[in-house]
């Protein structure tokens, strides 16, 4: 009677198992590695880091296009460029969702910023916000002295510390900062990283290192594995510390952002004050 008890799981597995290959085929998926995915982890035990290198192994010996299971979710990997070019042009609405992860519910205010929004008339209609508003020919043309002015900073920047380093120079990290500073001066028209040799204020230092704080942080956070995005259970049991951090990070986001906003209403009423001032 021990023995038989001993077996129950492996017949949980195996009827599992058999299960999950019919719903497969009967589904008309995808292809997927011959070996098996096992309960609650699915295709997880295949993985090894770096992730690239386990998929193009499982690539190489199983197909161009194979379904995987990582957990509670399936994943499409697709290596052959013609079958990325289907999926990108004639089944491209059918791939537009983006998948609900934890980072998303946080970061992207319950799904429904641009980034993480799924395919629907809300993206549509924040597509066309950002098409008109920011993208645009003419707006790309209101901003061109923005950012030639940072392009000229950063080359500054970079001939200046090429003479004063002997070795070689990281210019990625001028690149981002490029970027967040020309962005930055097209939303608020302030600057928020700064080298040494500007002079600034005790305020405007402290705001510029609380911007790089929320940046650097939401930068780690989106980049970072959550293993309850893929085992909602281990969610229960609190294995992961990642949800507590995006909430403070919201929090802080918002908070930095909501001054921001207060500092644009209050230059353009003064600037508004003082225009109706000279007209009276």
């Amino acid at each position: 009677m021990e023995s038989f008890y001993f077996y129950i799981p492996l017949i949980f597995v195996v009827i599992s198992t058999i299960t999950d290959n019919l719903l497969h085929r009967f589904q008309n998926l995808p292809p997927r590695p011959w070996l098996p995915p096992l309960p609650i982890i699915g295709h997880l035990y295949l993985l090894k880091r770096p992730l690239h290198k386990s998929l193009a192994k499982l690539s190489a010996k199983h197909g161009p296009i194979q379904l995987l299971q990582f957990g509670s979710r399936l994943v499409l990997v697709v290596s052959s460029p013609s079958a990325a070019e289907e999926c990108l042009t004639k089944n491209d609405i059918v791939f537009a969702n983006r998948p609900q992860l934890l980072a998303g519910k946080y970061l992207g205010y319950n799904y429904t910023s641009l980034v993480f929004a799924p395919y629907g008339d809300h993206w549509r209609n924040l597509r066309r916000v950002s098409a008109l508003e920011v993208l645009s020919s003419q707006r790309l043309h209101e901003f061109e002295p923005i950012r030639a002015h940072e392009v000229c900073l950063m080359m500054r920047k970079l001939y200046r510390t090429s003479f004063k380093q002997a070795s070689e120079v990281h210019v990625k990290p001028m690149l981002v900062d490029l970027t967040l500073n020309a962005v930055m001066r097209m939303i608020s028209g302030k600057r928020y990283y700064y080298s040494k040799d500007d002079e600034l204020t005790e305020q405007e230092k402290e705001k510029a290192h609380r911007f790089q704080e929320i940046v650097t942080e939401i930068f780690q956070l989106m980049g970072a594995t959550n293993v309850g995005d893929y085992l909602p259970v281990l969610r229960w049991f609190g294995v992961s510390k990642l949800e507590d951090r995006l909430i403070s990070l919201q929090l802080k986001r918002d908070l930095f952002m909501q001054e921001l906003v207060d500092e644009l209403k209050e230059s353009m009423d003064n600037c508004s004050d003082g225009m109706h001032k000279r007209n009276i």
